[in-house]
């Protein structure tokens, strides 16, 4: 995949379940370009979101279903729901493979850190000598570059649990492999953070309605720990 594409549909509450097999309708059309790789909504960070992930094998698919999409007159199939729709574009970190569709979470962190004017090449470089290591301790669905907005990347992380996420991240900065060295000197403090799950859309068995946590699998958090699409 030459290109991504992340949609992020506002929606009203209570309605990503119900808009979902909508959304996977319209990706899915003859016109359609590109392929859906993950379809989330989100959990912890701000509410009432589906958050979509589509790979396009080159600038020119992208630009035809972005053209597609913005002179729909229902894009996504959502706009019963949906109050505000952003589309963002991505290039791929060069020294990653595609992203592959599986079984890898249930939960994922998405990650966005605006970086520095200049500040690409070095955290290129950065990331190439780190990832290797610290996918030893768990592994980096992708990393992306924004091609349009405010220069920044985004990376997602795939975990079991968000108790397992707690500590990988630990390990990975206690063995001194995370963060990638000399990478945090040219990011910004605008840096963002999401955990969220599959809808049951998404090119993945692990899709599922509700998935439950106790807490003694899960940190700061008293009770259960519930994650519920509705």
């Amino acid at each position: 995949m030459q290109r991504y594409e992340i949609a992020t549909l506002q929606l009203s509450m209570g309605a990503a379940g119900k808009a979902a097999p909508a959304i996977q309708a319209f990706c899915n059309e003859n016109d359609a370009k590109g392929k859906l790789l993950g379809a989330f909504t989100t959990e912890v960070g701000p509410l009432n979101q589906v958050i979509l992930l589509r790979g396009f094998a080159n600038e020119s698919d992208l630009a035809s279903e972005r053209k597609r999409t913005l002179t729909s007159s229902n894009p996504f199939g959502a706009s019963e729901w949906m109050s505000e729709l952003t589309l963002e574009t991505y290039s791929p970190f060069p020294f990653l493979k595609p992203v592959e569709t599986g079984a890898f979470g249930p939960i994922y962190e998405l990650r966005s850190y605006v970086y520095k004017h200049g500040g690409l090449p070095h955290i290129l470089k950065a990331w190439e000598d780190a990832v290797p290591e610290r996918e030893k301790i768990s592994p980096l669905t992708i990393a992306l570059y924004s091609l349009d907005g405010r220069p920044r990347i985004t990376h997602i992380w795939p975990y079991k649990t968000p108790n397992e996420r707690f500590e990988l991240r630990a390990q990975s900065v206690a063995k001194s492999v995370w963060p990638p060295k000399g990478g945090p000197d040219w990011l910004t403090s605008d840096m963002r953070s999401s955990l969220i799950v599959p809808l049951p859309i998404s090119p993945s068995p692990e899709a599922v309605l509700s998935l439950r946590f106790k807490a003694t699998n899960c940190r700061n958090v008293s009770g259960s720990f519930f994650i519920d699409i509705l």
